[in-house]
């Protein structure tokens, strides 16, 4: 055989294995649709459906304050979504790579909601963005991208959750939209080290978007997985989104203040760490705080967490135990001044920051503060079972929780006078019992049932004892 002929014959080879290659690749990876030196090209796959029953709504405040709204406290619905997209990687010589992602997500509610919302739905873009990054794996890395995407800083306290479901868009609980409609991060660092510089524009509902434009950096130490201390600090240049103020003395309705949020600026520390690695090796201990700022309303306001815990993982089952204590400032009715803590644009889930787990659909992180504890237990790889109680509570009587829900006539020295908040600090008690399970690589059950017991501040709104708010839900979530 010639050297031409040897040439070819080893091209044809060359290629046929690259075929095979990919046949065997995307044999054992569906999803992968090209993977050849410097290139891959992979489909991308989301998908869940949810069911969730409702008893006593938000303790059957409408019945209180509403009784001609027609509002059903005891109500059943199903929600789903689909998230089909797109993503490529590329070398772009030895050191860069260009990535890139493209997505979307349709989504529905049949029956009404939480929020008397149903029959509705909605088709958004979520991922669409373009990358630039360093191809090292150690030293000095930087990583620059442009386009909707997930972003968070630190622990998700104020910068976690860029998209908005429910109402017209559908799946409430679910809430598949996670990507900034707008975002413009630029990471770089070296080994452990990372700072981030970063826009960020919310994918809001179209008849609420505030307009809200975050800018702001990050620095992260990160020594080793779930081990880290960091700092955020960010500016609001603009947005739309109000403020509630509490009245004077707290009496009276509360003055709500058009587009206060536009000038905030915040500063968040961040850690977890094991000060005992090696007597107690699975303690956990982290720590967050936020002061925030705002010298065009006068605002100054403040927000913190505190954990501890531990994973027993020589134990069978592999129990976890752990306690948190979480606070945000409210609006307090004898100062001029404005403390309403802005919870922002916070991780809302139950192992993240959300407030309670039934009473997180009423009161945000602002003006409560909440015990927490949860136990994790798992008796198989694949089977995870967790409890978890708060007890919440008011910072400030008789000044907004949220926007003002629950100003209410109090009988004033004989007269009926408008008050907002609560006048006992207990708000309420949630337990929640939650079941997972991981059914296979791309496919996890999750099922729960909770209820909340109305505290006594919960009673004052309606001066006589509020109902126990039950619920649960079951799910299925597909991802490739």
């Amino acid at each position: 055989m010639n050297d031409a002929a040897e040439t070819r014959a080893a091209a044809v080879a060359l290629v046929a294995g690259l075929w095979l290659a990919a046949d065997a690749a995307h044999a054992q990876d569906p999803m992968l649709l090209i993977d050849e030196p410097g290139f891959e090209l992979r489909l991308h796959f989301q998908a869940g459906i949810n069911a969730v029953a409702e008893q006593n709504l938000f303790w059957n405040f409408a019945d209180r304050f509403a009784p001609d709204a027609g509002f059903d406290s005891d109500t059943r619905w199903l929600e789903g979504y689909l998230m089909p997209g797109i993503g490529f990687t590329a070398d772009a010589g030895e050191r860069l790579q260009v990535y890139g992602k493209i997505s979307a997500v349709a989504s529905g509610t049949l029956g009404t909601d939480a929020f008397d919302a149903g029959g509705t739905g909605a088709v958004t873009l979520e991922d669409g963005y373009l990358g630039l990054r360093s191809k090292a794996e150690t030293g000095q890395f930087f990583d620059i991208s442009l386009g909707p995407r997930p972003f968070r800083t630190g622990t998700g306290m104020l910068i976690a959750n860029g998209g908005s479901s429910g109402f017209e868009r559908g799946a409430l609980k679910l809430g598949p939209r996670k990507a900034w409609e707008q975002a413009a991060i630029l990471r770089f660092g070296k080994d452990d080290l990372t700072a981030t510089a970063f826009f960020i524009d919310a994918n809001e509902l179209s008849g609420k978007d505030s307009g809200t434009t975050i800018v702001g950096a990050d620095l992260r130490y990160e020594p080793q997985e779930g081990r880290y201390v960091g700092i955020t600090f960010g500016h609001v240049p603009e947005s739309g989104s109000p403020y509630a103020r509490a009245a004077a003395g707290g009496i009276g309705a509360p003055v709500i203040m058009p587009g206060a949020r536009e000038g905030l600026s915040f500063i968040n520390a961040y850690t977890r760490t094991n000060p005992f690695d090696a007597p107690l090796p699975g303690f956990f201990i982290g720590g967050d705080i936020a002061y925030q700022w705002n010298p065009d309303i006068d605002l100054r306001a403040w927000g913190g967490r505190a954990q501890v815990g531990y994973a027993f993982e020589e134990v069978s089952w592999t129990p976890t135990i752990a306690y948190s204590y979480q606070t945000f400032s409210g609006d307090d009715p004898s100062t001029t001044r404005l403390e309403r803590f802005d919870p922002l644009y916070y991780e809302g889930n139950p192992s993240a920051w959300s407030t309670g787990t039934k009473s997180s659909m009423m009161f945000l992180n602002s003006n409560v503060n909440a015990h927490q504890i949860s136990l994790q237990v798992k008796p198989t790889q694949a089977d995870t079972w967790t409890l978890r109680y708060a007890h919440i509570r008011a910072n400030e009587l008789n000044s907004p929780i949220q926007f003002g829900q629950g100003t209410r006539l109090d009988d004033i020295d004989g007269t009926p006078t408008p008050v907002a908040g609560v006048g006992n600090h207990h708000l309420a008690d949630d337990i929640y019992l939650e079941y997972s399970r991981i059914i296979n690589a791309n496919t996890y059950l999750t099922a729960g049932v909770s209820i909340s017991f109305p505290g006594k501040g919960v009673d004052s709104l309606t001066a006589e004892h509020s109902p126990n708010w039950l619920g649960g839900f079951v799910n299925v979530i597909v991802n490739f």
